[in-house]
């Protein structure tokens, strides 16, 4: 087939090429899967919308389940036209999309299917002129990674085919389910491909406002200087879910919270906090800081368990007015099921910024509201020259990062009541991204597909970060999977957690923000 003629931009003529990236081949492992459907198709075609995706580009679904081209450009117009995501919908932009989007069906385990593949991926190379460059999206269960992996290597599809050429490979999380795991799937990712090649995934630090945390810290005289251990009291990291597990049963009972959220989003937040100021922003630098943050948080001894973590499995309640079943209750679970919906942890870290400063995490399913915080709580002027009884609402100085659903930042602090007597009431400062800048720009998911096609690897994990994130956690895992004398549920859906987590920051002479 003769080579397509190259497009200015094959999405929107005459629109700006600013962030055009190289000529690239995305290839989706797990192409009929709901990940694709509601994330990855809808991301990649807002690229296209906004100009973003480069002038030579095309897609290729891979998946057992039969399907056509056509079937599968069926599925990517019924994805963006299902999307909350997707900001504008402009036919001739999805049209001109379709038309570079292919499929190839095969089974994962089958060597001759990646044979296809690379025929196909050599003929549309041509085709569509992307020069050997390709990304593979594997958004498949992690335990398939690596014979993908091994396989797409027996193909000849993990190399380079020239000096100026490269091949990269997009991974989700979770990377593994303990410490072990996770280091015998690196083990296996890196017999075939190199660290450079790999971009290991967390949606999480896609979104603008975890960004803007940097942003915040670094780009502002204010705050830095009192972003230490003399002038913090506390850090809260809440993430939590009104939702359940949204008939995934099989799926959390192989996982739990703390494998789904702690020792992902929720470290990652933590580093991003407390991580000193990086030499420069570029991808080895930057990851640097937040895996010596990890590396620096006081080891979880399996004897301090019970001290410092708390788990907790959600009974039948009311979620927004709305009677539901409790975890037990779900479909594919267990009905004597001991795996937690939510944990609470009180960690600590062993540097000179953050000695004596403790980092509350929490996260949860079926909570009273879906939210992600992150509240630095400040400590109390050394004197205050007013009666205590003047204070009308007490708690301090707190500076709050909302992450979701509303993106936005929250600095709280006392002010006089307007008055002859001198009454003192907290008071609220906000920032808003959506009244400030309008609504988000880009999905996390289209955010980080835009840098893997850039060779940007900044917001994505390292090997040693996700052994890290694991190290911290396994002692907790091992404890609570040894030990099931615990009378779950023991919180109802709609609530805050069991009473145990209130419990571990009252020891502290602390407590929960109300959210």
């Amino acid at each position: 087939m003769a080579t397509a003629a190259p497009l200015v931009n094959p999405f929107r003529e005459g629109m700006s090429l600013e962030g055009a990236t190289q000529p690239v081949q995305l290839c989706i492992f797990g192409a009929s899967g709901d990940l694709t459907q509601r994330k990855l198709l809808p991301a990649i075609y807002n690229l296209a919308q906004a100009a973003l995706a480069p002038p030579a580009f095309s897609v290729i679904g891979f998946a057992r389940q039969p399907m056509s081209d056509d079937d599968f450009r069926k599925v990517l117009t019924n994805a963006v036209a299902a999307s909350g995501e997707v900001r504008v919908r402009d036919p001739a932009v999805l049209q001109r999309l379709c038309e570079r989007v292919h499929y190839v069906a095969g089974d994962f385990h089958d060597a001759a299917a990646y044979g296809q593949l690379k025929t196909k991926l050599d003929l549309y190379d041509k085709q569509y002129a992307t020069n050997g460059n390709r990304i593979f999206y594997i958004a498949t269960p992690a335990s398939l990674y690596g014979d993908i992996t091994a396989k797409l290597a027996g193909a000849g599809l993990v190399k380079p085919e020239s000096p100026q050429s490269f091949v990269r490979m997009i991974v989700e999380k979770p990377f593994g389910r303990d410490l072990a795991s996770a280091k015998a799937l690196n083990s296996e990712l890196l017999t075939y491909m190199s660290e450079d090649q790999i971009y290991r995934i967390d949606h999480y630090l896609g979104k603008e406002t975890v960004q803007n945390i940097l942003v915040l810290r670094f780009a502002n005289g204010i705050f830095e200087p009192i972003w230490n251990r003399r002038y913090v009291d506390s850090v809260q990291i809440t993430v939590a879910e009104s939702l359940g597990i949204e008939g995934r049963g099989n799926f959390y009972e192989e996982t739990g919270v703390v494998r789904d959220v702690i020792q992902n989003h929720a470290l990652q937040l933590m580093s991003l906090v407390a991580m000193e100021p990086p030499v420069s922003f570029d991808a080895r630098d930057f990851r640097d800081e937040k895996i010596r943050v990890l590396e620096a948080i006081h080891p979880i001894e399996m004897s301090e368990v019970s001290k410092v973590a708390v788990r907790g499995q959600y009974g039948p309640g009311s979620v927004a007015g709305e009677r539901v079943v409790g975890y037990r209750q779900e479909p594919d679970v267990n009905p004597q099921s001991m795996t937690p919906t939510y944990a609470a942890l009180r960690l600590s870290i062993d540097n000179w910024r953050w000695a004596g400063v403790p980092f509350y995490i929490r996260s949860g399913k079926r909570m009273p509201k879906r939210i992600t915080e992150i509240a630095m709580q400040f400590r109390e002027a050394p004197h205050l020259p007013f009666r205590k009884a003047q204070l009308e609402t007490p708690g301090g100085n707190v500076l709050a990062l909302q992450i979701q659903p509303d993106e936005g930042i929250t600095l709280k602090f006392d002010a006089k009541v307007p008055g002859p007597s001198m009454r003192i009431r907290a008071v609220e400062m906000d920032f808003g991204y959506g009244e400030t800048f309008g609504s988000e720009d880009a999905s996390p998911y289209e955010r980080l597909i835009l840098d893997c096609m850039k060779g940007d690897q900044t917001l994505f994990d390292r090997a040693d970060g996700v052994e890290a994130a694991w190290a911290l956690v396994d002692p907790v895992l091992s404890t609570w999977d040894a030990d099931l004398n615990v009378a779950f549920p023991n919180y109802d859906a709609g609530t805050w957690g069991p009473a145990a987590a209130d419990e571990l920051l009252a020891k502290d002479g602390r407590s929960w923000r109300r959210l």
